[in-house]
Protein backbone atom coordinates (compact mmCIF):
# COMPACT_ATOMS: atom_id res chain seq x y z
CA UNK A 1 0.00 0.00 0.00
CA UNK A 2 1.29 3.45 -0.88
CA UNK A 3 0.93 6.53 0.94
CA UNK A 4 1.26 10.32 -0.06
CA UNK A 5 0.00 12.25 2.92
CA UNK A 6 -3.90 11.88 3.19
CA UNK A 7 -4.19 9.34 0.06
CA UNK A 8 -3.52 6.18 -0.09
CA UNK A 9 -3.27 3.58 -2.99
CA UNK A 10 -4.67 -0.27 -2.07
CA UNK A 11 -5.67 -2.99 -4.23
CA UNK A 12 -8.86 -2.29 -5.79
CA UNK A 13 -11.63 -3.47 -3.98
CA UNK A 14 -13.87 -6.35 -5.25
CA UNK A 15 -17.74 -7.21 -4.44
CA UNK A 16 -18.71 -11.05 -4.11
CA UNK A 17 -22.35 -9.94 -4.23
CA UNK A 18 -24.37 -7.31 -5.92
CA UNK A 19 -27.55 -6.93 -7.89
CA UNK A 20 -27.21 -4.95 -11.01
CA UNK A 21 -31.01 -5.77 -12.21
CA UNK A 22 -29.94 -6.13 -15.76
CA UNK A 23 -31.53 -8.18 -17.48
CA UNK A 24 -35.32 -7.61 -16.68
CA UNK A 25 -35.46 -4.69 -13.98
CA UNK A 26 -33.58 -1.60 -14.97
CA UNK A 27 -36.25 0.73 -13.59
CA UNK A 28 -34.43 -0.42 -10.05
CA UNK A 29 -30.69 -0.58 -12.03
CA UNK A 30 -28.77 -0.59 -14.64
CA UNK A 31 -25.07 -2.14 -15.77
CA UNK A 32 -24.40 1.18 -16.81
CA UNK A 33 -25.09 2.82 -13.34
CA UNK A 34 -24.32 0.10 -11.39
CA UNK A 35 -20.65 0.07 -12.21
CA UNK A 36 -19.94 3.50 -12.87
CA UNK A 37 -21.18 3.91 -9.13
CA UNK A 38 -18.82 1.15 -8.52
CA UNK A 39 -15.89 2.73 -9.86
CA UNK A 40 -16.40 6.11 -8.28
CA UNK A 41 -16.02 3.35 -4.79
CA UNK A 42 -13.40 1.61 -5.76
CA UNK A 43 -14.61 -1.36 -7.14
CA UNK A 44 -12.98 -3.18 -10.12
CA UNK A 45 -14.90 -6.03 -9.74
CA UNK A 46 -18.21 -7.38 -9.31
CA UNK A 47 -20.00 -10.62 -9.03
CA UNK A 48 -23.81 -9.64 -9.66
CA UNK A 49 -26.56 -11.89 -8.47
CA UNK A 50 -28.56 -14.23 -10.67
CA UNK A 51 -32.50 -13.07 -10.04
CA UNK A 52 -33.26 -11.71 -13.36
CA UNK A 53 -35.40 -11.66 -16.02
CA UNK A 54 -34.80 -13.96 -17.79
CA UNK A 55 -32.67 -15.79 -15.19
CA UNK A 56 -29.10 -16.54 -16.19
CA UNK A 57 -29.73 -20.55 -16.04
CA UNK A 58 -29.21 -21.56 -19.58
CA UNK A 59 -26.26 -20.09 -21.97
CA UNK A 60 -28.97 -17.81 -23.82
CA UNK A 61 -30.06 -16.28 -20.68
CA UNK A 62 -26.73 -15.49 -19.47
CA UNK A 63 -25.58 -14.34 -22.78
CA UNK A 64 -28.66 -11.58 -22.54
CA UNK A 65 -26.57 -10.51 -19.36
CA UNK A 66 -23.14 -10.85 -21.20
CA UNK A 67 -24.05 -8.79 -23.76
CA UNK A 68 -25.16 -5.89 -21.68
CA UNK A 69 -22.07 -5.75 -19.30
CA UNK A 70 -19.78 -6.06 -22.84
CA UNK A 71 -21.25 -2.98 -23.97
CA UNK A 72 -21.84 -0.97 -20.69
CA UNK A 73 -20.04 -1.89 -17.84
CA UNK A 74 -17.37 0.23 -16.65
CA UNK A 75 -15.64 -2.53 -14.14
CA UNK A 76 -15.58 -6.12 -14.71
CA UNK A 77 -18.37 -8.01 -14.00
CA UNK A 78 -18.79 -11.51 -13.17
CA UNK A 79 -22.34 -12.98 -13.19
CA UNK A 80 -23.52 -15.80 -11.12
CA UNK A 81 -25.05 -18.97 -13.02
CA UNK A 82 -28.48 -19.84 -11.10
CA UNK A 83 -28.26 -23.09 -8.87
CA UNK A 84 -32.07 -23.93 -10.29
CA UNK A 85 -33.64 -23.33 -13.40
CA UNK A 86 -35.55 -20.01 -12.93
CA UNK A 87 -34.74 -20.43 -9.01
CA UNK A 88 -37.80 -22.09 -8.99
CA UNK A 89 -35.42 -24.53 -6.67
CA UNK A 90 -37.37 -27.49 -8.50
CA UNK A 91 -34.67 -28.96 -11.42
CA UNK A 92 -30.95 -28.46 -11.48
CA UNK A 93 -29.69 -26.40 -14.25
CA UNK A 94 -26.91 -27.57 -16.52
CA UNK A 95 -23.09 -26.76 -14.38
CA UNK A 96 -21.33 -28.47 -17.14
CA UNK A 97 -22.53 -26.22 -19.81
CA UNK A 98 -22.44 -23.03 -17.79
CA UNK A 99 -19.25 -23.98 -16.19
CA UNK A 100 -16.70 -22.55 -18.45
CA UNK A 101 -18.91 -18.98 -18.28
CA UNK A 102 -19.24 -18.42 -14.95
CA UNK A 103 -17.22 -18.53 -11.37
CA UNK A 104 -19.83 -19.16 -9.27
CA UNK A 105 -23.46 -20.43 -8.99
CA UNK A 106 -26.02 -19.10 -6.54
CA UNK A 107 -29.77 -18.83 -6.34
CA UNK A 108 -29.34 -16.14 -4.33
CA UNK A 109 -33.05 -14.47 -2.56
CA UNK A 110 -34.06 -18.22 -2.17
CA UNK A 111 -32.50 -20.82 -0.35
CA UNK A 112 -32.58 -24.14 -1.76
CA UNK A 113 -35.14 -25.88 0.27
CA UNK A 114 -34.81 -29.48 -0.67
CA UNK A 115 -31.70 -31.12 1.10
CA UNK A 116 -31.48 -33.85 -1.58
CA UNK A 117 -31.44 -31.18 -4.47
CA UNK A 118 -29.26 -29.67 -2.52
CA UNK A 119 -26.62 -32.38 -2.03
CA UNK A 120 -26.86 -32.80 -5.68
CA UNK A 121 -26.27 -29.43 -6.65
CA UNK A 122 -23.16 -29.66 -4.49
CA UNK A 123 -21.89 -32.47 -6.11
CA UNK A 124 -22.49 -30.97 -9.98
CA UNK A 125 -20.65 -27.72 -8.50
CA UNK A 126 -17.83 -29.93 -7.60
CA UNK A 127 -17.25 -31.89 -10.35
CA UNK A 128 -17.07 -29.03 -12.25
CA UNK A 129 -14.42 -27.46 -10.04
CA UNK A 130 -16.60 -24.30 -8.77
CA UNK A 131 -17.82 -22.55 -6.05
CA UNK A 132 -21.65 -22.79 -4.88
CA UNK A 133 -22.98 -19.53 -2.83
CA UNK A 134 -26.17 -20.22 -1.09
CA UNK A 135 -28.33 -17.69 0.26
CA UNK A 136 -29.55 -19.99 3.37
CA UNK A 137 -33.32 -19.85 4.48
CA UNK A 138 -35.68 -22.13 5.73
CA UNK A 139 -38.69 -20.70 4.17
CA UNK A 140 -41.18 -23.32 6.75
CA UNK A 141 -39.69 -20.99 9.43
CA UNK A 142 -40.70 -17.46 8.07
CA UNK A 143 -44.40 -17.26 8.71
CA UNK A 144 -44.43 -13.78 6.61
CA UNK A 145 -41.87 -12.22 8.64
CA UNK A 146 -40.07 -8.86 7.62
CA UNK A 147 -37.81 -7.90 10.25
CA UNK A 148 -36.01 -9.38 13.15
CA UNK A 149 -38.07 -11.62 15.47
CA UNK A 150 -37.19 -9.33 18.69
CA UNK A 151 -38.07 -6.47 20.74
CA UNK A 152 -38.96 -3.98 18.50
CA UNK A 153 -41.54 -6.42 16.00
CA UNK A 154 -42.68 -7.21 19.26
CA UNK A 155 -43.36 -3.86 20.24
CA UNK A 156 -44.19 -2.23 17.49
CA UNK A 157 -46.58 -5.70 16.30
CA UNK A 158 -44.76 -6.49 13.46
CA UNK A 159 -44.37 -10.22 11.91
CA UNK A 160 -40.88 -11.49 12.53
CA UNK A 161 -38.17 -13.56 11.08
CA UNK A 162 -36.69 -15.87 13.59
CA UNK A 163 -32.51 -16.32 13.72
CA UNK A 164 -33.05 -20.21 13.09
CA UNK A 165 -34.22 -19.68 9.82
CA UNK A 166 -31.05 -18.66 8.53
CA UNK A 167 -28.76 -20.80 10.90
CA UNK A 168 -30.93 -23.91 10.61
CA UNK A 169 -30.05 -23.94 6.73
CA UNK A 170 -26.54 -23.28 7.21
CA UNK A 171 -26.08 -26.38 9.76
CA UNK A 172 -27.96 -28.80 7.21
CA UNK A 173 -25.69 -27.06 3.95
CA UNK A 174 -22.38 -27.57 6.01
CA UNK A 175 -23.06 -31.59 6.58
CA UNK A 176 -23.84 -31.59 2.81
CA UNK A 177 -20.29 -30.30 2.45
CA UNK A 178 -18.98 -32.89 4.74
CA UNK A 179 -20.38 -35.21 1.98
CA UNK A 180 -19.59 -34.11 -1.28
CA UNK A 181 -16.45 -31.45 -0.52
CA UNK A 182 -18.39 -29.10 -2.29
CA UNK A 183 -16.56 -24.97 -2.01
CA UNK A 184 -19.44 -23.58 -0.25
CA UNK A 185 -20.12 -19.70 0.60
CA UNK A 186 -22.42 -18.48 2.55
CA UNK A 187 -23.66 -15.00 1.81
CA UNK A 188 -24.52 -12.49 4.15
CA UNK A 189 -24.65 -13.89 7.37
CA UNK A 190 -26.06 -11.97 10.39
CA UNK A 191 -26.98 -14.45 13.77
CA UNK A 192 -24.30 -15.39 15.88
CA UNK A 193 -25.08 -19.22 15.57
CA UNK A 194 -24.09 -18.60 11.53
CA UNK A 195 -20.78 -17.29 13.04
CA UNK A 196 -19.82 -20.22 15.22
CA UNK A 197 -21.32 -22.93 13.12
CA UNK A 198 -18.75 -21.37 9.89
CA UNK A 199 -16.28 -21.10 12.61
CA UNK A 200 -16.76 -24.93 13.42
CA UNK A 201 -16.70 -25.87 9.65
CA UNK A 202 -12.66 -24.15 9.55
CA UNK A 203 -11.80 -25.95 12.54
CA UNK A 204 -13.07 -29.25 10.82
CA UNK A 205 -11.46 -27.66 7.25
CA UNK A 206 -14.12 -27.81 5.26
CA UNK A 207 -14.23 -25.77 2.30
CA UNK A 208 -16.42 -23.44 4.42
CA UNK A 209 -16.32 -19.81 3.47
CA UNK A 210 -18.96 -16.59 4.12
CA UNK A 211 -19.61 -13.31 4.04
CA UNK A 212 -21.15 -10.61 6.03
CA UNK A 213 -22.19 -6.82 4.86
CA UNK A 214 -21.85 -3.37 5.98
CA UNK A 215 -25.25 -2.85 7.89
CA UNK A 216 -24.60 -5.84 10.22
CA UNK A 217 -21.66 -4.63 11.07
CA UNK A 218 -23.08 -1.32 11.94
CA UNK A 219 -26.66 -1.63 13.13
CA UNK A 220 -28.98 -3.85 14.69
CA UNK A 221 -33.00 -4.24 15.23
CA UNK A 222 -32.55 -1.22 18.50
CA UNK A 223 -31.57 1.11 15.23
CA UNK A 224 -34.77 0.18 13.09
CA UNK A 225 -37.17 2.95 11.88
CA UNK A 226 -40.60 2.30 10.33
CA UNK A 227 -39.52 3.11 7.07
CA UNK A 228 -38.30 0.94 4.23
CA UNK A 229 -34.44 2.26 4.46
CA UNK A 230 -34.26 -0.33 7.37
CA UNK A 231 -35.87 -3.62 5.58
CA UNK A 232 -33.34 -6.20 4.14
CA UNK A 233 -33.07 -10.14 4.38
CA UNK A 234 -31.75 -11.05 6.30
CA UNK A 235 -33.29 -8.66 8.49
CA UNK A 236 -30.93 -6.24 11.04
CA UNK A 237 -30.57 -8.91 14.17
CA UNK A 238 -29.71 -7.94 17.87
CA UNK A 239 -26.50 -6.62 18.98
CA UNK A 240 -25.39 -9.98 20.34
CA UNK A 241 -25.47 -11.05 16.82
CA UNK A 242 -23.90 -8.01 16.17
CA UNK A 243 -20.72 -8.70 18.23
CA UNK A 244 -20.51 -12.03 17.07
CA UNK A 245 -19.82 -10.70 13.39
CA UNK A 246 -17.58 -8.27 14.60
CA UNK A 247 -15.33 -11.13 16.55
CA UNK A 248 -15.93 -12.96 13.19
CA UNK A 249 -14.32 -10.34 10.86
CA UNK A 250 -11.55 -9.87 13.63
CA UNK A 251 -10.75 -13.55 13.63
CA UNK A 252 -10.98 -14.64 10.34
CA UNK A 253 -14.15 -16.65 10.70
CA UNK A 254 -15.89 -14.21 8.32
CA UNK A 255 -13.92 -14.12 5.64
CA UNK A 256 -14.65 -10.96 3.68
CA UNK A 257 -17.53 -8.04 3.37
CA UNK A 258 -20.32 -7.79 0.53
CA UNK A 259 -22.63 -5.16 0.23
CA UNK A 260 -25.03 -7.42 -1.13
CA UNK A 261 -26.31 -4.22 -3.14
CA UNK A 262 -29.88 -4.26 -3.81
CA UNK A 263 -31.27 -0.90 -5.50
CA UNK A 264 -35.18 -0.81 -5.89
CA UNK A 265 -37.08 1.95 -7.38
CA UNK A 266 -38.57 5.30 -4.84
CA UNK A 267 -41.50 3.76 -4.71
CA UNK A 268 -40.90 0.46 -3.88
CA UNK A 269 -39.22 1.28 -1.02
CA UNK A 270 -41.94 3.72 0.32
CA UNK A 271 -44.62 1.32 1.42
CA UNK A 272 -42.97 1.15 5.17
CA UNK A 273 -41.10 -1.77 6.60
CA UNK A 274 -44.47 -4.47 6.11
CA UNK A 275 -44.71 -3.94 2.08
CA UNK A 276 -41.66 -2.35 0.86
CA UNK A 277 -39.15 -4.35 -0.68
CA UNK A 278 -36.30 -6.11 0.60
CA UNK A 279 -32.60 -4.47 -0.12
CA UNK A 280 -30.61 -1.22 -0.29
CA UNK A 281 -27.69 0.10 -1.67
CA UNK A 282 -24.28 -0.30 -0.55
CA UNK A 283 -21.50 -0.10 -3.23
CA UNK A 284 -21.01 4.15 -2.93
CA UNK A 285 -20.90 3.93 1.47
CA UNK A 286 -19.18 0.52 2.29
CA UNK A 287 -15.44 1.74 2.52
CA UNK A 288 -15.98 5.28 4.30
CA UNK A 289 -18.50 3.40 6.67
CA UNK A 290 -16.34 0.64 7.48
CA UNK A 291 -13.26 3.30 7.58
CA UNK A 292 -14.80 5.27 9.50
CA UNK A 293 -16.71 3.03 12.10
CA UNK A 294 -14.26 0.33 12.56
CA UNK A 295 -10.96 1.47 11.62
CA UNK A 296 -10.65 4.85 12.95
CA UNK A 297 -12.72 3.52 16.09
CA UNK A 298 -10.05 0.65 16.14
CA UNK A 299 -12.25 -2.12 16.06
CA UNK A 300 -10.19 -3.73 13.39
CA UNK A 301 -6.71 -2.67 11.54
CA UNK A 302 -6.40 -1.00 7.98
CA UNK A 303 -5.16 -3.71 6.90
CA UNK A 304 -8.01 -6.04 7.81
CA UNK A 305 -10.06 -4.29 6.13
CA UNK A 306 -8.18 -4.21 2.82
CA UNK A 307 -8.06 -8.28 3.60
CA UNK A 308 -12.06 -8.07 4.33
CA UNK A 309 -12.51 -5.73 0.66
CA UNK A 310 -10.06 -6.52 -1.22
CA UNK A 311 -7.71 -9.61 -0.83
CA UNK A 312 -9.85 -12.19 0.31
CA UNK A 313 -12.49 -11.69 -2.33
CA UNK A 314 -9.60 -11.84 -4.44
CA UNK A 315 -8.46 -15.11 -3.70
CA UNK A 316 -12.21 -16.14 -2.89
CA UNK A 317 -12.90 -15.65 -6.87
CA UNK A 318 -9.87 -16.47 -8.17
CA UNK A 319 -8.40 -12.88 -8.84
CA UNK A 320 -5.07 -11.61 -9.40
CA UNK A 321 -4.37 -9.97 -5.98
CA UNK A 322 -2.01 -7.34 -7.98
CA UNK A 323 -2.84 -5.16 -11.14
CA UNK A 324 -6.01 -2.60 -9.93
CA UNK A 325 -5.70 0.02 -7.46
CA UNK A 326 -7.86 2.28 -5.98
CA UNK A 327 -6.68 5.24 -4.42
CA UNK A 328 -8.69 7.01 -1.64
CA UNK A 329 -8.06 10.31 0.58
CA UNK A 330 -8.87 9.00 3.87
CA UNK A 331 -8.48 12.84 5.68
CA UNK A 332 -11.64 13.75 3.61
CA UNK A 333 -14.71 14.23 5.47
CA UNK A 334 -18.07 14.48 4.52
CA UNK A 335 -22.18 13.41 4.94
CA UNK A 336 -23.76 10.40 3.34
CA UNK A 337 -26.29 11.81 0.50
CA UNK A 338 -28.43 9.54 -1.45
CA UNK A 339 -29.35 12.62 -4.06
CA UNK A 340 -25.36 12.00 -5.09
CA UNK A 341 -24.83 8.67 -5.67
CA UNK A 342 -24.66 7.09 -9.10
CA UNK A 343 -26.56 3.78 -8.64
CA UNK A 344 -30.18 4.36 -9.48
CA UNK A 345 -30.91 2.99 -6.24
CA UNK A 346 -31.38 5.78 -3.45
CA UNK A 347 -32.16 3.80 -0.49
CA UNK A 348 -29.35 3.55 2.68
CA UNK A 349 -30.30 3.58 6.58
CA UNK A 350 -27.08 5.63 6.60
CA UNK A 351 -27.99 8.69 4.79
CA UNK A 352 -27.06 11.61 7.02
CA UNK A 353 -24.00 9.75 8.45
CA UNK A 354 -20.48 11.63 8.68
CA UNK A 355 -18.18 9.48 7.13
CA UNK A 356 -14.30 9.97 6.32
CA UNK A 357 -12.40 8.77 3.25
CA UNK A 358 -13.40 9.30 -0.11
CA UNK A 359 -12.50 7.29 -3.19
CA UNK A 360 -10.17 9.36 -6.04
CA UNK A 361 -8.89 7.60 -8.75
CA UNK A 362 -9.83 3.67 -9.50
CA UNK A 363 -7.55 2.04 -12.55
CA UNK A 364 -8.04 -1.15 -13.93
CA UNK A 365 -5.32 -2.87 -15.68
CA UNK A 366 -3.46 0.41 -16.06
CA UNK A 367 -6.79 2.12 -17.34
CA UNK A 368 -8.22 4.96 -15.18
CA UNK A 369 -11.88 4.39 -15.09
CA UNK A 370 -12.21 6.99 -12.75
CA UNK A 371 -10.85 9.92 -11.26
CA UNK A 372 -12.78 12.60 -9.21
Amino acid sequence: MKTDNCLITIPALVDVHVHLREPGFSYKETIFAGTRAAAAAGYSDLFPMPNLNPVPDNIEHLQAELDIIERDAAVRVHPYASITIGEKGKELVDFDALAPFVTAFSDDGKGVQEERLMWEAMKRCHSVKKLLAAHCEVESLLNGGYINEGEYSKKHQHRGICPESEWKEIERDIHLVEQTGCRFHICHISTKESVELVREAKRKKLPVTCETAPHYLLLTEDDLQEDGRWKMNPPLRTCADQQALIAGIQDGTIDCIATDHAPHSAEEKSRGLEKSAFGIVGLETAFPLLYTYLVKKDVISFDRLVELMSLAPRRLMGLPLEGDTATFDLSEEYTINPDQFLSKGKSTPFAGWKVQGRCVKTVIAGKTVFER
